[in-house]
């Protein structure tokens, strides 16, 4: 970009010639001539194309990429020894070639499965009542040394509270001494 514009910047500002210009930048007369009369920012070169020896051999090498993705890493073929199986099927290539192929192929799946993550499923519980924190004897865990611990009465965990949505008055008040008996209080002895 920064080249059309001094060329733009020599021919029409400071006059120089299509023949000094080429000159200067080493470009052919018609190539100069092409960007002056074409209002184009910036040369478009089309992509080089050139049919390489694995072309015959690429979707063999995807399927066995594929299948060597879902082994574990103990049991997969490296790509040397895929690339050694393409050599007993007649490729004539390079090792590279191959590596670059593997490569391309593993940045595409990570991509993909970087893109599409799945669908968000959000957790939803049946509702049902709460239990409150009792102390029963004889249950649970003991702290050793903890004087609920000696009296065999230990503090059970609560059941979390999940109501409805739409609630009656009396079915609101239920689940509010529910959802506050679900509350953790410190224990006290009786």
């Amino acid at each position: 970009m920064a080249l059309l514009s001094v060329i733009r910047r020599w021919h029409l500002r400071e006059k120089v010639s299509i023949r000094e210009i080429a000159r200067r930048t080493k470009l052919s007369r018609n190539t100069i001539r092409k960007y002056l009369a074409n209002g184009t920012l910036q040369p478009v070169y089309p992509k080089r194309k050139s049919p390489s020896k694995l072309d015959p051999y690429s979707a063999m090498l995807s399927s066995w990429l594929e299948r060597e993705s879902t082994r574990g890493r103990k049991q997969r073929r490296n790509w040397r020894q895929l690339f050694d199986d393409l050599v007993a099927l007649g490729y004539r290539g390079s090792y590279d070639r191959v590596a670059a192929f593997a490569r391309a192929w593993e940045r595409q799946r990570d991509e993909h499965a970087r893109t599409s993550r799945g669908t968000f499923v959000p957790l939803i519980f049946a509702p049902r009542r709460g239990v409150p924190v009792r102390l029963e004897r004889g249950l649970g865990r003991r702290r050793r040394g903890a004087p609920e611990a000696r009296r065999g009465a230990v503090q059970v965990e609560p059941q979390p509270c999940v109501h409805p949505a739409r609630l009656s008055a009396a079915d609101a008040r239920d689940a509010v001494r529910c959802a506050q008996s679900c509350i953790p209080r410190p224990w006290r002895h009786p």
